[in-house]
């Protein structure tokens, strides 16, 4: 059973699917975006829950006895509750509230097993995403951002954590790190994963808005925002990154590009490159109000910010480095092409993995600035 919105780019891939499999049945919501962070067991769980329960109900499915509780196995969290046959939950993409606000419906008549952890989910991709030379672009925002000892260092939608481990192991102690993310489930498994390496104690987590920070004025001394910014309201991010930030602090962000193509290293002919490098451009996951472009650089200047650095970044994706990503980088290029244009391209990549050049790179725009005394 396939669940889509019918509103933005977002809705073309599950239409894309339903003409395919012609034996699967949908939920489309209507007059709804599926974007990445849409809590959609929220915002429309009476719904979705009818309309499993109705799919589920209809198909011979065996009980199991397996008792509630929670735990963690080879890496993968999990939690069960209710009792019946076992219905699994992968976590679902960036929603805040995951699939919790289904899930006492649903465990009148199935177990439910919800999954969590660095391996699954829009964790494994953010885990993925850090091992790859994104770590080069964070890099470089923090040595332009020259921490020092003792000042207070904000993110906001620190995701996963990353960044903020990264924070954590360069300053070793020496300053207070604040996470302020309005999504609890990141908010938990980057604790987690803190908590693995030993930097739980460096870090604080905290439930909060971008769009209106839960800090006084001045109370920090670098704020940053790693591709966060497309995903709200990008002027009050920034007017909030301002605010909080005293004299003399600094603010770094980086965003994703959408005003940039992408880079596929395959020798592709030149009418083929043209339409996949445009990929990137065509991409869904924007917030209408967000910064997905290099107006970032001009609401850096409008923010007066001084000391200003500004630079374009390319972020690889490898399958020997994050296969999820470049899974899913891969498929959705592969989505725009039909015919001798999609046997070209999967000619090219066989040969390209099979050599281990094969990588798909995504450009991002980095800017670093001093709020001035």
């Amino acid at each position: 059973m396939v669940l889509a919105g019918d509103v933005g780019p977002s809705a073309q891939g599950p239409a894309r699917s339903l003409a395919e499999l012609t034996q699967a049945r949908s939920l489309v919501l209507r007059d709804y975006e599926c974007l990445p962070w849409s809590d959609l067991a929220a915002d429309r769980g009476a719904e979705i829950a009818s309309a499993w329960l109705g799919f589920l109900d209809g198909l011979p499915l065996p009980a199991l006895a397996t008792p509630e509780g929670e735990g963690e196995a080879a890496g993968i969290s999990y939690r069960i509750r209710g009792s019946g046959p076992p219905l699994v939950l992968m976590p679902l993409d960036l929603a805040p509230a995951q699939w919790e606000p289904l899930i006492a419906e649903l465990a009148t008549r199935y177990s439910t097993v919800t999954l969590g952890g660095p391996l699954v989910g829009v964790v494994a991709l953010l885990e993925g995403r850090g091992r790859s030379n994104y770590r080069a672009a964070i890099r470089a925002v923090l040595d332009l951002a020259d921490i020092k000892p003792g000042e207070t260092v904000l993110e906001v939608g620190g995701g996963s954590g990353v960044a903020l481990r990264e924070i954590a192991r360069r300053t070793a102690g020496a300053n207070p790190i604040l996470d302020i993310d309005i999504n609890p489930y990141l908010l938990r498994e980057a604790a987690t994963l803190a908590a693995r390496e030993g930097l739980a104690e460096r870090i604080e987590f905290r439930q909060g808005s971008a769009e209106a920070l839960p800090l006084v004025d001045g109370s920090v001394d670098v704020a940053l925002a790693l591709t966060v910014m497309e995903e709200g309201d990008a002027d009050r991010m920034m007017a909030e990154l301002v605010r909080v930030t005293r004299p003399g602090g600094r603010i770094g962000a980086i965003v994703r590009s959408q005003d940039l193509p992408w880079w596929s290293n395959l020798p592709l002919s030149p009418a083929l490159r043209a339409k996949v490098d445009r990929a990137g451009v065509l991409g869904a996951g924007v917030s209408p109000t967000g910064c997905a472009d290099a107006s970032l650089y001009r609401r850096f200047c409008a923010a007066g910010l001084v000391d200003r650095r500004f630079f374009p970044q390319h972020v690889s994706a490898m399958p020997e480095i994050e296969p999820i990503r470049a899974a899913s980088l891969e498929q959705q290029v592969r989505a725009l092409l039909s015919g001798e244009e999609l046997a070209e391209w999967d000619r090219a990549a066989a040969a390209a993995k099979a050599e281990g050049s094969f990588f798909i790179s995504q450009p991002h725009h980095c800017a670093v600035g001093t709020k001035p005394g």
